[in-house]
């Protein structure tokens, strides 16, 4: 049986990135060192690149999130982006939207755990919930889907003029490029690429921002979204 690799010491960008709550995200670090690979949620060799790779990549996401907003995290699985995002920004309303029952389970026990209070664990898949949840400003995902395919669950769950913000790889500019006809049908008005954890992390963490006008998801959504309103109206009255 192979011995399970042990988490290595919080770096010192931790402290600094995640301020009063470092504690917890050390915590929520162990969590995942132990908890989430017992049950098959990240693999054993993330463990010793867990503060790099996984929790610092993700905290940075916070430089491009606006103060104040709602926030849902589609896909979360063990809880990254969003959880990471929620120990540095407790501004944000946070919704972790992810389909499977262990990570769920995994993800509320978290939440409970660290005393995160502005987050919500909602179990359901992102073309299931829309209209069921309230539209948000930011959609967040890292990992979950290409682009475009990403793009038709987590556009029609924003607001007008919001946005969806992906944590991406070194592909993130050809994806973009691939994508830009199916982005401009669900109602996109501008993208681009950023990057981000300077001092932070190395290589960069690399975002693709996709904004949208007045009508997320485009024509298509539109006329399901107004569907889904129809159907929880009359669900309230009865």
């Amino acid at each position: 049986m192979t011995e399970a690799a042990e988490l290595p010491p919080a770096p010192e960008q931790a402290r600094a990135v995640f301020g009063a709550r470092f504690p917890d995200a050390v915590r929520y670090a162990e969590l995942l060192a132990e908890a989430g690979v017992q049950r098959g949620l990240i693999g054993p060799r993330e463990v010793p690149r867990l503060w790099e790779r996984h929790l610092l990549n993700c905290a940075v996401l916070s430089e491009v999130v606006p103060e104040g907003v709602t926030v849902c995290d589609v896909g979360s699985g063990a809880g990254l982006p969003g959880i990471p995002l929620a120990l540095v920004r407790e501004d944000l309303k946070i919704t972790l939207l992810e389909p499977l029952l262990r990570r769920t389970t995994f993800l509320t026990e978290v939440v409970e755990l660290l005393g995160l209070d502005h987050v919500t664990v909602v179990r359901g898949r992102a073309e299931e919930v829309m209209g069921k949840l309230p539209p948000v400003h930011v959609v967040t995902a890292r990992a979950v889907a290409p682009l475009d395919r990403l793009a038709t669950w987590g556009i029609p769950l924003l607001r007008p003029y919001g946005e969806m913000l992906a944590l991406k790889g070194d592909t993130a500019e050809e994806e973009l490029k691939s994508s830009a006809t199916a982005l401009s049908k669900l109602g996109a008005v501008a993208t681009s690429v950023l990057h981000v954890g300077e001092g932070v992390v190395d290589p960069l963490s690399t975002v693709v921002r996709v904004e949208v006008g007045e009508s997320p998801g485009g024509v298509r959504f539109a006329a399901k979204r107004a569907k889904a309103a129809r159907t929880g109206r009359t669900r309230r009255r009865r």
